[in-house]
């Protein structure tokens, strides 16, 4: 599965009282949808998924895949401590119809997470997961940063697609980038090379099924008239509905499933990172996109740097990133949370509260933010 591009990692509403707002998750992720990312990250960091029940998380996955875009790429963070009750969630995101989980590295036994431990952790999520993998790592959250060398050999496990690499190590980046090459895997993409997933596929075929049901009733209707007027029955036969299955057209490269093209791309093992203020630098090492807290308030500045870097212009990728340089450190690397969805609300999106042991901001807090974010409008 091709993950290239912006994914914000959204946040999770929440009233003032601290229940879960699922109309501000629904209106969030509909905006996001209509904006250039290329998909969108459920229950990460971002989202305070440690800070929800097993139920709200269901309910959160629930809702959000519900209101999202088909053509965004919906990636589930179902790591939790234990690879059985990872492997429980990621089960759940799985029938809901979402494209990827992504495993947060189990940090709370430190002394134990040795090679060995990490080895078979994720070797067992993947091998038993009906969703591909992303490894994620988070050390500034989980005090646990795992090593290249581990990741490097995860990277062989053919279900294990990528990790979210938020160390802000560019160094890590690169060394992860080399000595990945050699995986090579096939994946299905559109004509323009952009993600594909069987959910989208899903979605194809139904909208082709929908069209061929719509010009069937639209030429039985005709036929009618005309039999009225005393044509014979032959002249007003609807045709055959459109297959909405994988057919090819006349180039053998192309294969057309429903109302969508596709094609086939050759991916290696993809880094992702997740540190905002150095996007540009970890694009030019090879990552191939970012997870951003920043993208939550910000999704089509952050996106202007990869699409700027995409279409071969370094000056304007650098010009970009440094636009957004000292907010994406201050508010999201720095403020947190809280700072992320006091941005949001000033960007038109619903931030609102954060859950308890996270404090509202104060009002210098507050101004410095809006000093930040004056000039990056969504």
């Amino acid at each position: 599965m091709l993950l290239s591009g912006i994914f914000p990692p959204i946040t999770t509403p929440f009233y003032p009282d601290g229940e879960v707002y699922y109309k501000k998750l629904e209106a969030n992720v509909e905006r996001y949808s209509r904006t250039p990312v290329a998909g969108i990250v459920i229950l990460g960091s971002t989202g305070e998924a440690i800070l929800l029940s097993d139920q709200e998380r269901r309910d959160v996955f629930t809702t959000a895949i519900a209101a999202a875009a088909p053509n965004k790429v919906m990636i589930a963070g179902t790591g939790i401590e234990s690879a059985h009750e990872t492997l429980a969630l990621t089960e759940y995101a799985a029938e809901l119809g979402y494209d990827a989980a992504m495993v947060r590295t189990p940090h709370y036994y430190k002394k134990q997470m040795l090679p060995a431990n990490l080895l078979a952790f994720y070797r067992t999520v993947a091998d038993r997961s009906a969703l591909p993998i992303l490894i994620y790592n988070f050390p500034g959250a989980t005090g646990y940063d795992i090593p290249a060398e581990v990741v490097i050999e995860l990277a062989d496990h053919p279900n294990i697609i990528a990790i979210k690499e938020s160390s802000g190590n560019l160094e890590k980046v690169k060394q992860m980038v080399d000595r990945t090459r050699h995986v090579k895997r096939q994946a299905t993409v559109t004509e323009t090379f952009e993600a594909v997933t069987p959910r989208m596929l899903k979605a194809a075929a139904a909208e082709s099924e929908k069209q061929s049901r719509e010009l069937v009733s639209v030429a039985a209707l005709v036929g009618s008239a005309d039999r009225s007027a005393g044509d014979s029955p032959a002249v007003g036969r609807a045709p055959s509905p459109a297959p909405a299955v994988a057919t090819k057209p006349s180039s053998s490269a192309i294969t057309l499933v429903g109302t969508l093209k596709t094609r086939q791309k050759e991916l290696g093992f993809q880094v992702m990172v997740g540190a905002a203020h150095q996007l540009e630098p970890s694009l030019q090492l090879g990552a191939v996109g970012a997870i951003l807290a920043f993208a939550c308030p910000a999704p089509t500045a952050c996106y202007e740097i990869y699409a700027a870097l995409k279409d071969g212009d370094h000056t304007l990728a650098r010009e970009k990133q440094e636009r957004i340089k000292l907010a994406a450190q201050r508010v999201a690397g720095e403020l947190g949370v809280p700072g992320v969805k006091y941005s949001m609300d000033l960007n038109g999106y619903y931030g609102g509260p954060s859950r308890l042991p996270f404090l509202p901001l104060n009002a210098d807090q507050k101004s410095e933010i809006e000093k930040l974010m004056a000039n990056i409008r969504n």
